[in-house]
């Protein structure tokens, strides 16, 4: 199941969307495959469609898993947490890109858009609210992160889904260190 989510979740979208305009993502902006990056070297617009494929890249596997009712009820709420969890590894770490992936934040708005709808839908408001007070997507998106726990526990989340957004947390804080660190410089370019 793990596989189900990491092969399609390696899918570099923005590396493949910029090639094909001419650009090579990783060396524009800030050298990551994903949507803020592809929004600064390509235009809002493609920024958009490499979110919504992001996102696609853990929502789709997940939704297909989910037909096979007889896997999943025997794996239980944990047979759709790992397929997102790999395609959440998958594009951190993605084997047709050198183990060289983004930050997962769409990746994850997408496995969590399946598990848990109000909650994802929450942590999009977050995001929407706060990167349109300060124009930085990484606020936007560590501010999301941040509160996406509080939003599941509200919601009641299962303990499955808790453990995974932790993991998810732990991770897109630790991808976003760089963007930590400029931030506490000020020195974080707006989009």
């Amino acid at each position: 199941m793990f596989l189900c989510g990491y092969l399609p979740g390696s899918i570099p979208f923005g590396v493949l969307i910029a090639r094909a305009h001419g650009i090579d993502l990783r060396q524009v902006g800030s050298g990551n495959i994903g949507a803020t990056n592809a929004a600064r070297a390509l235009g809002r617009a493609w920024g958009v469609v490499v979110l919504v494929l992001d996102a696609a890249k853990a929502a789709v596997p997940m939704l297909l898993v989910g037909r096979f009712q007889p896997m999943v009820q025997a794996g239980g709420p944990w047979t759709p947490v790992v397929v997102g969890a790999g395609a959440f590894v998958g594009h951190l770490w993605p084997i047709f890109f050198r183990l060289r992936g983004g930050k997962g934040v769409a990746t994850a708005f997408g496995a969590f858009l399946v598990l848990q709808p109000a909650a994802a839908l929450a942590g999009l408001l977050t995001y929407a609210l706060v990167y349109g007070a300060t124009r930085i997507s990484s606020v936007g998106s560590l501010a999301a992160a941040l509160l996406f726990p509080l939003w599941l526990y509200l919601l009641q989340a299962p303990p499955a889904h808790m453990i995974f957004a932790a993991m998810v947390l732990a991770l897109i804080l630790w991808r976003h260190r760089s963007n930590i660190a400029r931030l506490v410089r000020r020195r974080e370019p707006r989009l």
